[in-house]
């Protein structure tokens, strides 16, 4: 069963940046479509990027032209590059296979601040 390790999260300004990684403990090549989730406070789990084995990438409008999702399948790495961050980014974020995703990770905090 494959690992998944967020890191990357922190304490930023509204505006700044954030790079987030999701490392597996086994190979994602073969894994298809990965994406990055958050969950806020009090809120549902939503899905903010999504990427191809091949590397289409899709976003969810409230982050599209300020979030990069990538992938290193020679590392095993998922990415979420974050820039112009607001408030409402503020969540726990997570990474996951698209679809039957693996165990859920324990995520990494993102807090915004004005």
């Amino acid at each position: 069963q494959v690992q998944l390790v967020e890191s990357g999260g922190g304490l930023v300004q509204a505006g700044g940046s954030l790079r987030l990684s999701c490392a597996a403990s086994g190979s994602i090549s073969s894994a298809g479509p990965m994406a990055w989730y958050r969950q806020a406070p009090g809120k549902q789990r939503e899905l903010v990027a999504h990427i191809t084995r091949g590397g289409a990438t899709s976003y969810t409008g409230s982050v599209k032209g300020r979030f990069t999702i990538s992938r290193d399948n020679a590392k095993a790495t998922v990415y979420l590059q974050m820039n112009n961050l607001k408030r409402e980014d503020t969540a726990i974020y997570y990474c996951n296979k698209v679809p039957l995703p693996y165990a859920w990770g324990q995520g990494t905090q993102v807090t915004v601040s004005s």
